[in-house]
């Protein structure tokens, strides 16, 4: 998104974005290797969390972007909502199990 102003708004946008974004894989690696059921449920339901969190900070960056990256932002925004329903059914089949 190279269309995007430096700016402090921006910046920060962009800072949360990534922190959430690769604490998404993180723990979704930390569920791979739980031990318990109920752990591998609990690092999901971070990842839950944390996908969240991105598309909310991807929803501001359409906001204050004025549509100059607006297919950009809907294609982010549509993958991270596919995974967010992915990673949600894996924890309702987790508990299902329990």
């Amino acid at each position: 998104m190279h269309d995007m102003p430096t700016n402090r708004v921006y910046d920060g946008l962009v800072r949360q974005v990534v922190r959430s974004s690769s604490s998404v894989d993180a723990n979704y690696r930390a569920a791979c290797r739980a031990k318990l059921t109920a752990d591998f449920i609990n690092q999901l339901k971070i990842v839950e969390e944390e996908i969240d969190e991105t598309i909310y900070f991807l929803e501001l960056f359409e906001e204050f972007d004025n549509g100059k990256n607006k297919n950009k932002l809907k294609a982010l925004a549509k993958e991270a909502n596919e995974l967010l329903a992915i990673y949600v059914a894996s924890i309702r089949t987790a508990k299902s199990k329990q």
